[in-house]
């Protein structure tokens, strides 16, 4: 496992039968987590600002403490992201990603050359923003407007302007790129366990995601950097990742593992999904 570090403005409190108890730039949040299946005698009653409670049809909604501002930012190493309750239980930031941030823009910087990124899924846009101050040239793709509002908010944050932003279907947006022949050094995917596009495209992990990725090594460079697919689904374990990168994609070294947060609980550490990446010839 991998384990996301160097957060001064987020840290996980403590776990408990089904929640996390976050400090997020000085606020407590307390919202459900699906891998916290641990039971323990802890109950969370801890005063909150913000509480995130499922309600019976599955969906939930937030109870807010009204002193705390509707939207805030937290830093971390200098770069600022956006926070503010959206809905499932969102709060537009997954703070263990920091462990993808760090390999990516590592690999980009010492590239030592012009790198053009594409983003898949790519929800509110950290990682658009690190590889762009990195020095890539990012293409930011994501079916949801409203994830892209924020991502446009993530980069005016951070004086960033080398960001393309497209409002589209991914699986449709892959295949119009391959049409047109456009190529990318490296490319990022965090899909959904399940999702729409916006004309009602289904989208279902299991079903998908290897014709996906098949279709995105066709947009590969002939210098290709990396490919990194990201999932938060509970039952798509690291390795079966790299087997669909090794199939999809002949060349290069892959790496898999678990992301995990800290917790100031001794012996805990919260598991967040995993990652597999492709990493090319001469870049390692």
């Amino acid at each position: 496992m991998k384990i996301a570090t160097d957060w001064k403005d987020y840290e996980v409190l403590s776990t408990a039968n089904g929640e996390k108890l976050e400090k997020i730039g000085g606020y407590t949040f307390l919202r459900p987590d699906p891998q916290v299946i641990w039971k323990t005698d802890i109950t969370l009653k801890e005063k909150v600002d913000a509480k995130y409670k499922r309600t019976e049809n599955k969906s939930g909604q937030w109870t807010l403490n009204p002193k705390m501002p509707k939207s805030f930012v937290i830093v971390r190493k200098n770069v600022k992201f956006h926070i503010e309750p959206m809905s499932f239980k969102h709060i537009c930031l997954f703070p263990e990603q920091a462990v993808n941030w760090d390999i990516m823009t590592d690999l980009i910087k010492r590239s030592n050359r012009k790198i053009k990124v594409l983003n898949l899924f790519a929800y509110t846009g950290a990682a658009s923003v690190e590889c762009a101050l990195a020095g890539a040239e990012v293409t930011h793709v994501d079916a949801a407007k409203s994830m892209i509002d924020i991502a446009k908010i993530n980069a005016k944050l951070n004086n960033i302007s080398n960001i393309r932003y497209i409002l589209d279907d991914c699986m449709k947006f892959v295949q119009r790129e391959i049409r047109r022949g456009n190529k990318y050094d490296a490319i990022i995917m965090d899909p959904p366990s399940f999702g729409r596009g916006p004309k009602g495209e289904t989208w279902k992990i299991e079903d998908n995601i290897y014709e996906f990725v098949k279709n995105c090594a066709k947009l590969l460079s002939k210098e290709p950097l990396f490919v990194l697919i990201n999932s938060y689904t509970t039952g798509l374990q690291p390795t079966v990742m790299s087997n669909i990168l090794n199939a999809t994609i002949q060349n290069g070294e892959t790496y898999s593992y678990e992301v995990g947060l800290p917790t100031l609980e001794k012996g805990i550490v919260l598991p967040c999904g995993c990652s597999a990446i492709k990493i090319f010839e001469g870049n390692i």
